[in-house]
């Protein structure tokens, strides 16, 4: 293993990166660690374990070891701010343009998180208030936020879901998605994935309201002006990575 162009001079820290950068790929076994990394096999087994006890490795069904939730926790925290910066104006800017509330969405674990929110100044609406958590068994946003996640994790989440593998293929496909009293009763929405630097699905945008206005094909309706709305944030995501 050649890590000269990458050496920080801390021999442990730099075999820990090493174990993290090769999960980045993917599920690894032990013997597949050993293999990418280079570390002998006591090593990265070592390694690997006291990252599991910290969150930052974690297992998959076949025992493989995984990237871990604390990873995730630790982007959000880095990454919240800016997002929620370039996600305000374009929240604005799609609730005026389809007359309903939109949202902004992000996965916490088991659950998904409204992190930021323009609400419709009159009328019937729906609410989510920011801060508020809500499953990730129903709803645009859940099928958004769950759609690009590995397959051992999808098949956990359908359990007791109010959609269906062949709606995530589906959502996969249109990059778009569209849910019907799924919810809560008498609530239509439509969602669309938020991409950050890494190609990686970090957030749902989405826009929300009564069915008697989004009709139950919501996606005929708001599908462009959302998918726009996502696409506007995270190429703004990209655009400051890159600077």
């Amino acid at each position: 293993m050649d890590n000269s162009s990458s050496s920080s001079g801390v021999g442990v820290l730099d075999k820990t990166m090493s174990v993290l950068d090769a999960l980045e790929s993917g599920p690894a076994s032990l013997a597949q660690l050993v293999q990418i990394t280079g570390l002998a096999r006591p090593t990265a087994h070592r390694l690997a374990v006291a990252l599991e006890r910290h969150r930052m490795v974690g297992r998959d069904s076949q025992g493989r070891f995984v990237l871990g939730p604390r990873l995730g926790e630790l982007s959000i925290a880095t990454g919240e701010d800016r997002l929620l910066a370039v996600a305000a104006p374009v929240l604005v800017q799609l609730r005026d343009l389809t007359g309903e509330s939109a949202q902004l969405y992000r996965r916490q674990g088991d659950l998904r998180v409204c992190v930021a929110a323009s609400e419709r100044t009159s009328g019937l609406r729906d609410t989510v208030p920011v801060g508020s958590e809500l499953p990730m068994n129903a709803g645009s946003a859940a099928q958004v936020l769950l759609a690009w996640e590995d397959p051992d994790r999808i098949r956990r989440c359908l359990v007791g879901a109010r959609f269906t593998a062949a709606s995530l293929t589906q959502v996969r496909r249109r990059r778009w998605a569209q849910s019907v009293a799924e919810r809560e009763q008498g609530v239509a929405s439509v969602s669309a994935p938020v991409s950050g630097p890494g190609g990686r699905v970090i957030a749902a945008v989405s826009v929300s309201g009564p069915i008697e206005r989004l009709t139950r094909s919501p996606g005929r309706m708001h599908s462009q002006a959302v998918l726009s709305a996502a696409e506007r944030i995270s190429e703004s995501l990209h655009t400051y990575e890159g600077r």
